[in-house]
């Protein structure tokens, strides 16, 4: 199971750290990701990290995904936000995903946690 959080409201300009705990996986055989999806729209790929990371042109240099193996969890550090970036988030987790980029190489998801941003 994924269990994200850190959702909320904050102005453009502001970070925030979303975080994604994982229970019942075999954590290091795992990529993990975020995905996204704005209301209106259809879910995108945001973020990826096995043992190295991927990233969307749109969040490229703004955001960092990172995960820790001690504790099961991935992060995205979200900074420099943007309304565009208001949207419910997904982490997601793929067995023998190569840094996928699309929702059918994942076959675990959270529940997602929505954040908007205020310019």
């Amino acid at each position: 199971q994924l269990q994200a959080s850190g959702g909320g409201s904050v102005q453009a300009g502001d970070s925030l750290r979303l975080s994604c705990a994982l229970s019942g996986l075999a954590f290091g055989s795992y990529t993990l990701a975020w995905f996204r999806q704005a209301p209106g729209k259809e879910r995108e790929f945001v973020a990826a990290i096995y043992w190295t990371t991927r990233y969307a042109d749109s969040v490229k240099g703004r955001f960092a995904i990172s995960r820790d193996n001690a504790n099961n969890s991935v992060s995205l550090q979200m900074n420099s936000l943007e309304p565009e970036d208001t949207a419910v988030y997904y982490c997601a987790a793929g067995y023998g995903v190569v840094l996928g980029t699309q929702t059918a190489e994942y076959t675990h998801w959270g529940q997602g946690t929505k954040f908007t941003v205020s310019s």
